[in-house]
Protein backbone atom coordinates (compact mmCIF):
# COMPACT_ATOMS: atom_id res chain seq x y z
CA UNK A 1 0.00 0.00 0.00
CA UNK A 2 1.26 3.28 -0.85
CA UNK A 3 1.57 6.02 1.11
CA UNK A 4 -0.82 8.83 0.85
CA UNK A 5 0.41 12.30 -0.05
CA UNK A 6 -0.43 15.99 1.63
CA UNK A 7 -2.21 16.61 -0.85
CA UNK A 8 -4.49 13.67 -1.09
CA UNK A 9 -4.72 14.01 2.35
CA UNK A 10 -6.22 17.36 2.21
CA UNK A 11 -8.54 15.95 -0.46
CA UNK A 12 -10.20 13.58 1.77
CA UNK A 13 -10.90 16.11 4.14
CA UNK A 14 -12.06 18.53 2.31
CA UNK A 15 -14.49 16.18 1.13
CA UNK A 16 -16.28 15.50 4.86
CA UNK A 17 -15.38 19.08 5.34
CA UNK A 18 -17.95 19.76 2.10
CA UNK A 19 -20.47 17.12 3.20
CA UNK A 20 -20.77 18.88 6.52
CA UNK A 21 -20.91 22.57 5.73
CA UNK A 22 -17.46 24.30 7.29
CA UNK A 23 -17.10 26.84 4.77
CA UNK A 24 -14.30 28.20 6.62
CA UNK A 25 -12.24 25.17 6.90
CA UNK A 26 -12.56 24.76 3.47
CA UNK A 27 -11.12 27.57 2.41
CA UNK A 28 -8.17 26.67 5.07
CA UNK A 29 -7.59 23.67 3.35
CA UNK A 30 -7.35 24.79 -0.08
CA UNK A 31 -5.36 27.64 0.93
CA UNK A 32 -2.65 24.88 2.14
CA UNK A 33 -3.21 22.97 -1.04
CA UNK A 34 -2.58 26.44 -2.52
CA UNK A 35 0.58 26.35 -0.79
CA UNK A 36 2.04 22.89 -1.56
CA UNK A 37 0.99 23.86 -5.36
CA UNK A 38 3.47 26.86 -5.16
CA UNK A 39 6.34 24.89 -3.03
CA UNK A 40 6.41 22.02 -5.64
CA UNK A 41 6.42 24.46 -8.97
CA UNK A 42 9.40 26.21 -7.53
CA UNK A 43 11.52 22.61 -7.17
CA UNK A 44 14.88 22.27 -8.87
CA UNK A 45 16.64 19.04 -9.66
CA UNK A 46 19.01 18.19 -7.26
CA UNK A 47 22.94 17.99 -8.74
CA UNK A 48 22.83 14.15 -9.19
CA UNK A 49 19.88 13.91 -10.80
CA UNK A 50 21.14 16.91 -13.17
CA UNK A 51 24.16 14.78 -13.48
CA UNK A 52 22.18 11.69 -14.13
CA UNK A 53 20.24 13.66 -17.36
CA UNK A 54 23.85 13.82 -18.91
CA UNK A 55 24.59 9.96 -17.86
CA UNK A 56 20.93 8.96 -19.56
CA UNK A 57 22.18 10.80 -22.90
CA UNK A 58 25.48 8.99 -23.14
CA UNK A 59 23.20 5.85 -22.13
CA UNK A 60 20.70 6.71 -25.10
CA UNK A 61 23.53 7.00 -27.57
CA UNK A 62 25.00 3.82 -26.87
CA UNK A 63 21.23 1.64 -26.61
CA UNK A 64 20.68 0.38 -30.35
CA UNK A 65 17.97 -1.89 -31.71
CA UNK A 66 20.52 -4.92 -30.70
CA UNK A 67 20.18 -5.93 -27.57
CA UNK A 68 22.49 -5.47 -25.01
CA UNK A 69 23.72 -6.24 -21.21
CA UNK A 70 24.29 -3.49 -18.86
CA UNK A 71 28.07 -4.81 -19.29
CA UNK A 72 27.92 -4.47 -22.67
CA UNK A 73 26.33 -1.34 -23.19
CA UNK A 74 28.84 -0.14 -20.17
CA UNK A 75 32.11 -1.44 -22.73
CA UNK A 76 30.81 0.98 -25.56
CA UNK A 77 31.66 4.34 -24.07
CA UNK A 78 34.56 5.56 -22.34
CA UNK A 79 31.58 7.50 -19.73
CA UNK A 80 29.95 4.82 -19.13
CA UNK A 81 33.06 2.78 -18.00
CA UNK A 82 34.09 5.00 -14.97
CA UNK A 83 30.46 4.04 -13.36
CA UNK A 84 29.47 1.10 -11.63
CA UNK A 85 27.14 -1.51 -13.04
CA UNK A 86 24.54 -0.38 -10.74
CA UNK A 87 24.87 3.06 -11.90
CA UNK A 88 24.49 2.21 -15.56
CA UNK A 89 21.31 -0.29 -14.35
CA UNK A 90 19.39 2.39 -12.76
CA UNK A 91 19.59 4.68 -15.44
CA UNK A 92 18.87 1.76 -18.03
CA UNK A 93 15.68 0.89 -15.49
CA UNK A 94 14.88 5.10 -15.04
CA UNK A 95 14.70 5.23 -18.93
CA UNK A 96 12.44 1.96 -19.32
CA UNK A 97 10.36 3.89 -16.83
CA UNK A 98 10.30 6.88 -19.07
CA UNK A 99 9.54 4.23 -21.85
CA UNK A 100 12.54 4.89 -24.67
CA UNK A 101 14.03 1.61 -23.64
CA UNK A 102 12.62 -1.88 -23.36
CA UNK A 103 13.46 -4.53 -20.24
CA UNK A 104 14.17 -7.88 -21.70
CA UNK A 105 14.67 -11.01 -19.80
CA UNK A 106 15.64 -14.29 -21.19
CA UNK A 107 15.89 -16.93 -18.45
CA UNK A 108 18.38 -15.23 -15.81
CA UNK A 109 19.55 -12.50 -18.34
CA UNK A 110 18.34 -8.92 -19.02
CA UNK A 111 19.01 -7.20 -21.94
CA UNK A 112 17.97 -3.58 -23.24
CA UNK A 113 16.73 -2.53 -26.63
CA UNK A 114 15.68 0.82 -27.43
CA UNK A 115 11.81 1.07 -27.59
Amino acid sequence: MQKKTQKEMFAEIKEVLVAGGYDELVEFVDSRVALLDKKSANRKPTKAQAENEGLKEVVMGVVTANKATVSEIMAKDETLKGLSNQKVSALLRILAEEGKVAKVTEGKKTFYVLA
